[in-house]
């Protein structure tokens, strides 16, 4: 008999499963809620959930999850053409929502079903699906194209959610605190599924505030997952709040992710708490790939070994795989394992040039430190810049510039130039005074090498970025 994928949900009990401001539900109460849900969804192809930040989104997953149904989660703040290419692509059969939420025109033709939380039933009495079933399709960000549908097993979820689980001692005694998005992997698989799994609780903060995350772990939150906007905001509050740091310093883990956290923060935070973040890596096709273990070294700008289970290698510009690990060589990401997604929705083409030999591609572009941990650099079409014969990830080049008290924020790119191939340009926010060009380039001469100088410097007001606080770069007019 094939284990489930939320063990609690049949034997339920009086414990807090989910917080959403006043919106609570115990273990027991979710099983009821969602089983008498998940009664009407059997047999259904894809549900779209309606995902905003609430315990309704929570609770229509789990349904469709014990129903054994594939969810479709829809960013409320997507766009009309992206939604008509999202419900097109994946045909979902009908919409989940909260009984008071506003849907637009494109999802207006689906059937709706509206979570209620006072319609309550029995935990759902049906078997657990194969693993190999699809658990959730994703949409990708589309950046080069329309968004791709992430096909997720639940084998991938589970294997991956027990590696995580044992690489920082997860368990049913934790409450995680986040306020993370519930239409992606961070904040909705990890960050929902995640603590349902382990039979513990979550306490999503609805909108992100510093003093409030405090309050909850220095309450009974042990956990917080951010990504590195929300913990750029915290280490400024921390400095200037010492009794907020306490609160943040009680967490027994702060986990960070989705993009990468610059070492300043990392310092300035662990300075004022006493506690060092945790990084790990993952991608929408992988889950999560690396992470850096609780009795680990939180090195900053690395994010640790590759999970339990998960194979990793790093490959040349030809695909051929190299074992150096001498924190200088600089390869393409490739992973292997059970935290492999089946492949994108309707699109076998995309899915084939994705995979290399069972392995996928990532695109990311990283470095190995001797003991084995892996520094990922940027993005092969965005982030890796050769210059002068060289190969220089964005990723460095940027820490470097955000230890200069004159920048607030940075981002590195590269641009044809005639003599180098490409030059190095730096787009800088400055931070109370403006640092010249000359400034920035021996500062990062002085801290990487002359050959990692930035050639160019670009001012703004601020960057360009997306919900996650990644940098869109592809905005960036050179």
């Amino acid at each position: 008999m094939t284990p489930r994928l939320l063990p609690g949900l049949v034997t339920g009990n009086d414990r807090v499963a989910l917080r959403f401001g006043t919106d609570v539900l115990t273990h027991g109460e979710l099983a009821s809620v969602a089983g008498s849900l998940a009664a009407g969804l059997a047999g259904r192809t894809r549900v779209a959930v309606w995902a905003t930040p609430t315990i309704q989104t929570c609770v229509a997953v789990v349904a469709a999850l014990t129903a054994g149904v594939p969810v479709v989660p829809v960013n409320p703040k997507a766009g009309s053409r992206e939604l008509e290419h999202i419900v097109a692509d994946s045909a979902p059969d009908l919409v989940l929502a909260a009984p008071d939420a506003v849907l637009p025109g494109e999802l207006g033709a689906l059937p709706r079903i509206a979570v209620e939380l006072g319609v309550t039933g029995t935990p759902w009495p049906g078997e657990e699906p194969d693993p190999e079933t699809p658990a959730f399709v994703v949409y990708t960000s589309g950046t080069t194209g329309p968004p791709k549908g992430v096909v997720l097993p639940r084998r991938a979820v589970a294997s991956n959610l027990d590696a995580l689980a044992e690489m920082w001692e997860w368990t049913g005694a934790d409450v995680l605190v986040h306020a993370l998005p519930l239409f992606h992997v961070h904040g909705l698989i990890l960050g929902v599924v995640g603590p349902l799994r382990r039979g513990g609780s979550l306490h999503h903060l609805g909108r992100f505030a510093s003093e409030v995350a405090a309050a909850e772990l220095a309450g009974p939150g042990t956990m917080l997952f951010g990504v590195p906007t929300m913990y750029h905001r915290l280490a400024a509050d921390c400095e200037a709040d010492p009794a907020l740091a306490a609160g943040i310093g009680s967490a027994r883990l702060l986990v960070s992710g989705s993009a990468a956290l610059p070492a300043t923060d990392h310092e300035r935070i662990a300075t004022t708490t006493g506690q060092r973040v945790v990084e790990r890596y993952g991608m929408t096709e992988t889950l999560m790939n690396c992470g850096v273990r609780v009795s680990g070294d939180r090195r900053p700008g690395s994010v640790g070994l590759p999970l339990p289970g998960v194979e990793l290698r790093l490959v040349d510009d030809a695909g051929v795989p190299f074992e150096a690990a001498d924190s200088e060589t600089v390869g393409e990401i490739e992973v292997r394992g059970p935290n492999l997604f089946l492949g994108y929705l309707n699109r076998p083409d995309a899915t084939d040039a994705a995979l290399h030999d069972g392995w996928f591609r990532t695109g990311d572009m990283a470095v190995r430190d001797p003991d084995g941990y892996v520094r990922i650099v940027g993005r092969r079409a965005t982030d890796l810049i050769k210059s002068g014969g060289y190969k220089i990830g964005a990723g460095e080049i940027e820490n470097a510039l955000l230890e200069h008290p004159g920048v607030a924020e940075a981002a590195v790119t590269g641009e044809p130039d005639e003599d180098l191939g490409e030059r190095i340009v730096a787009w800088v926010v400055p931070a109370e005074t403006t640092p010249t060009a000359d400034e920035l380039a021996d500062h990062v001469a002085k801290l990487l090498s002359p050959h990692k100088r930035p050639r160019v410097v670009r001012y703004l007001d601020a960057l360009p970025r997306n919900e996650m606080g990644k940098v869109l770069k592809r905005a960036l007019d050179g």
